[in-house]
């Protein structure tokens, strides 16, 4: 491990990388199907339900190893952000939909709810 990266920093980084990818595979089950509406209902359920186990696969260790440095509800915050991120990349780069403003103030203002989630008062 490298000397500026610290176990006890660990804890801290490591749920968020493991929920970013968590994100994409989810967004993917939920919404790549979209692309393919030609497809029966029932292949793209499976699709997703298959999609989807590899998002638990990162989501439950994310959450268990941030629950020791985390509150429940900082996790699910931070778990909000990274899928509106992930999800505004993947609306504009897969399925070639704009984000307009409003999606942008939207965004931001849960950016300012996470604010809230993490300042102690």
């Amino acid at each position: 491990m490298p000397s500026f990266v610290s176990s006890s920093f660990v804890p801290f980084i490591a749920p968020i990388v493991m929920l970013c990818c968590s994100n994409v595979f989810m967004t993917f089950a939920w919404y790549g199907h979209l692309k393919h509406k030609s497809a029966p209902i029932l292949l793209a359920i499976l699709a997703s339900w298959l999609i989807a186990f590899c998002e638990y696969c990162f989501a439950v260790p994310a959450n268990r190893i941030g629950s020791a440095v985390y509150s429940t509800a900082q996790l699910k915050t931070i778990q909000e952000v990274i899928t509106l991120l992930v999800f505004a990349g993947f609306s504009v780069f897969y399925l070639r939909e704009p984000i307009h403003w409003n999606h942008v103030i939207g965004f931001a203002l849960v950016a300012a709810g996470a604010f809230f989630i993490f300042h102690k008062w």
